[in-house]
């Protein structure tokens, strides 16, 4: 075949139809997220984030974990749908269950109620844009309104799977 028959040709129905069936198998996990995310009126997203500066990129969080032991060492607790955490999840990160539902908030908070309130926390959920997460926010509020002093968030703008994953940070399953 010389160059111009080979960019003629066009895929045949098998090559077409694996193509479509990944593009819907990926549309569909998306969907599938952004459903586990949504959230009540209690998670809804604010113009105010209630963690003002109390925030810590991925890079930094692989860094602190790296490096940091005993009491400085993060606690980190993932705050979001157990398929995400299952899927894959921070290093060393403990799962409470979705914030924005009461079992998630109930779980979170009678563990929490075991911790010194001067640890280093860093909660996450991954689920969808941390600006849009309705699992943040309750499990932030919880861990103020039960006196710990550094609650901090992770940032991730995109989600999970965007923002730690594919840039290769590690990930415990």
């Amino acid at each position: 075949m010389n160059g111009m028959q080979q960019q003629d040709r066009q895929p045949g129905p098998v090559t077409a139809w694996r193509s479509s069936l990944g593009a819907l198998v990926v549309a569909a996990a998306l969907v599938g997220m952004s459903v586990a995310c949504t959230g009540d009126a209690t998670g809804s997203a604010s113009s105010a984030e209630p963690w003002g500066t109390n925030t810590v990129t991925p890079a930094a969080l692989v860094k602190e974990l790296a490096s940091a032991s005993g009491a400085d060492k993060p606690v980190v607790v993932c705050t979001g749908p157990a398929m995400l955490y299952r899927s894959g999840h921070v290093p060393g990160a403990v799962f409470h269950g979705p914030a924005a539902a009461s079992e998630g908030l109930t779980d979170l908070t009678t563990w929490a109620k075991t911790l010194p309130r001067a640890a280093n926390v860093v909660i996450y959920c991954g689920c969808c844009p941390v600006s849009d997460c309705p699992n943040i926010r309750p499990a932030y509020k919880a861990l103020k309104d039960l006196g710990f002093t550094k609650v901090r968030v992770l940032l991730l703008p995109t989600n999970f799977g965007t923002d730690w994953a594919a840039p290769g940070y590690p990930v415990e399953k």
